[in-house]
């Protein structure tokens, strides 16, 4: 699983989005708990271009994936 989803984190469809989720997926998945792959695995499901919009602010992101955009947020001091 974590060999997959460091593969999902770094072939992105935008480089933006391959350099903040490839670098936080390098360094963070052995970290996670279960249920947090489990969600990170559901987040790489995300459009790319909704997934940067929520990590910009420039949209309002869903409940379900605020904890989890929150920590990729200060992995990478975006906050």
């Amino acid at each position: 699983m974590l060999k997959r989803l460091r593969l999902r984190s770094w072939r992105r469809g935008t480089k933006e989005m391959d350099l903040i989720l490839g670098a936080f997926a390098d360094s963070e998945l052995t970290a996670l708990t279960v249920e947090e792959r489990r969600d990170y695995d559901a987040l790489l499901s995300e459009n790319d271009h909704d997934l940067y919009g929520w990590f910009t602010w420039a949209s309002p992101a869903p409940l379900r994936w605020q904890s989890l955009l929150a920590r990729i947020r200060a992995f990478h001091r975006l906050d």
